[in-house]
């Protein structure tokens, strides 16, 4: 059984997003443990990458001040070797298949299994090379997070049947970044998708409030957040622990409330 779906076993997921190394590893490491206290129930890490072609302005930014600060691939296996010895919640990386395979993907899934790094999602892998990784992620354990864009309305099917973890549900078209309201018609991708699974579905991009929060997760199994929390990271940087920590705590109650 995949640990990643199991935490959808609680009530309403709330995911927040971090990108790894930004300010600095360090930071990273304070910020993951303060939101894993503060409710978030599964955590992806950003591993930096110089052409994110799926992130705004914001993930951008924050990927170039991680890579300035000198963060590589393994630093961050490093840090979750020691996050591991703190908290015990599913993490996950988001990253490219250029660093996987700058990596090595066989020698990069086995270290992931190594750290306790529970699965990694790939939004440059179109879900017809999926095959590329999956082989290598099912040898070690490792879940392949799907995603299902507004676009993939008639490979929902075809995707959900072989989800695993969960779902990444995109809420709108475009890049990764803050929306004051989505205009997707989640329910009806979400009720589309469980037509054909049991994986939970959680859906991100674009939410920042409690409400947009509570919103998404009343018609999905969670709620995903990321550049509102890299936002806060980019204002405060190396101080950032105290508002992630709040923001966190916020946003876990507007799930709840869902």
């Amino acid at each position: 059984m995949s640990r990643i779906s199991d935490a959808f076993k609680k009530g309403k997921a709330f995911i927040p997003f971090i990108t790894g190394g930004d300010p600095d590893v360090e930071t990273t490491y304070e910020l993951i443990k303060t939101m894993a206290a503060n409710g978030a129930d599964i955590i992806e890490i950003g591993i930096p990458f110089s052409d994110p072609i799926a992130e705004g302005p914001v993930i951008q930014e924050a990927d170039l001040r991680a890579l300035s600060s000198g963060t590589t691939t393994d630093a961050l296996f490093d840090m979750v070797v020691r996050l591991r010895k703190e908290i015990d919640i599913p993490l996950i990386f988001m990253t490219y298949a250029n660093p996987i395979y700058v990596y090595g993907k066989e020698r990069f899934m086995k270290r992931c299994a190594e750290v306790g790094i529970d699965g990694v999602i790939v939004p440059d892998i179109p879900f017809e090379e999926k095959a590329e990784l999956s082989g290598v992620c099912k040898e070690n354990g490792i879940d392949l997070i799907s995603m299902i864009a507004p676009t993939s309305a008639d490979r929902i099917e075809t995707i959900a049947k072989e989800a695993e973890g969960f779902i990444y549900c995109v809420s709108s078209l475009g890049v990764t970044g803050v929306r004051s309201e989505i205009n997707t018609d989640i329910g009806a991708m979400v009720a589309h998708v469980k037509t054909v699974t049991d994986t939970p579905v959680a859906v991100g991009f674009g939410i920042s409030t409690p409400e947009q929060a509570k919103k998404m997760a009343a018609l999905s199994d969670g709620a995903i957040v990321g550049s509102a929390i890299v936002k806060i990271v980019a204002q405060y940087g190396k101080d950032a622990v105290p508002h992630v920590a709040d923001y966190v705590k916020k946003m876990k109650a507007g799930v709840l409330e869902a």
